[in-house]
């Protein structure tokens, strides 16, 4: 029987982008590693510890009130006390930067797969494509491309991450109600007011869940991009694995389920103060 050799088809493929766009891209990861990432997590750094757990308590407390507050406070001191600062500044420029890229990209193609039927029909199969993709596979071209570091961990999270973000958005807008949508209309609001004015306001909680579920699937992937030299906590939890080092593996986990915690309910509770101010 006929096998079609799909893979001798994807290796030609990705040989061919290596050697005509690799050298490039390298070059790219390089420059953005020093400049745009580098420079954050030192900017992070020279933040004292204490004013940066101060910062989150304070976001915490604005966001879910006192027992946010001590939650974040315990979890972030507790972090710090078992001397995974350095590494915990790390996973959060990793996630933070793969985050924002992922919604900054998302969002605007969720709102133009809401308004264009064709652009959604073109772009459901691909999301269907990459959610289902095992984690793991997308490490490979990003290696093959960028090489070692966290630019190739951050471009294989942002293709792993962003499809909530797409979907959501576009399910947002999808769903408000057309009476809404027709007072606008009526009133001669422009495309561009009826997004603004109406639309986005309305779908914004159903937005924001895809930030969430962005961000969370963005500290997921950052520990298993840690095979590519991503670093952070998923560092740890990798040496732990080879090692056979159950302590080192269990801390570095513990403190990943910490900062996801402090993540998702930040985004959650910012979530709900806005339609509350909002109602």
């Amino acid at each position: 029987m006929y096998r079609i050799p799909l893979g001798k088809w994807v290796n030609s493929g990705v040989d061919w982008l290596d050697l005509t766009i690799g050298p490039t891209l390298r070059n790219f990861a390089d420059y953005v590693s020093d400049n745009i990432i580098g420079k954050l997590g030192t900017g992070l750094a020279a933040i004292p510890w204490w004013l940066l757990i101060l910062v989150f308590v304070a976001l915490a407390w604005r966001a879910g009130r006192w027992r946010l507050s001590l939650g974040t406070f315990l979890g972030l001191l507790l972090i710090y006390n078992l001397k995974l600062w350095p590494v915990f500044i790390e996973t959060l420029v990793l996630v933070l930067v793969s985050a924002l890229v992922s919604i900054v990209i998302g969002v605007p193609l969720g709102i133009t797969a809401a308004r264009s039927d064709r652009f959604h029909r073109a772009i459901a199969p691909l999301l269907d494509f990459m959610q289902t993709m095992p984690a793991f596979v997308y490490l490979i071209p990003a290696l093959m491309f960028f090489g070692l570091g966290t630019v190739p961990s951050i471009f294989s999270t942002v293709i792993f991450a962003m499809p909530p973000a797409i979907r959501l958005t576009d399910l947002g807008i999808r769903q408000v109600p057309t009476d809404l949508v027709e007072v606008g209309e009526a009133f001669g609001s422009s495309p561009w007011q009826m997004l603004w004015k109406i639309q986005l306001p309305v779908a914004l909680p159903t937005i924001m869940a895809g930030v969430n579920q962005t961000m969370m699937l963005s500290l997921s992937m950052v520990v298993i991009a840690s095979m590519i030299g991503a670093g952070g906590f998923g560092a740890g939890v990798l040496y732990g694995i080879a090692q056979m080092n159950v302590g080192v593996g269990f801390e570095n986990g513990v403190a990943v389920v910490i900062l996801a915690i402090i993540l998702d309910r930040l985004s959650q509770g910012f979530s709900s103060s806005k339609r509350t101010a909002e109602k």
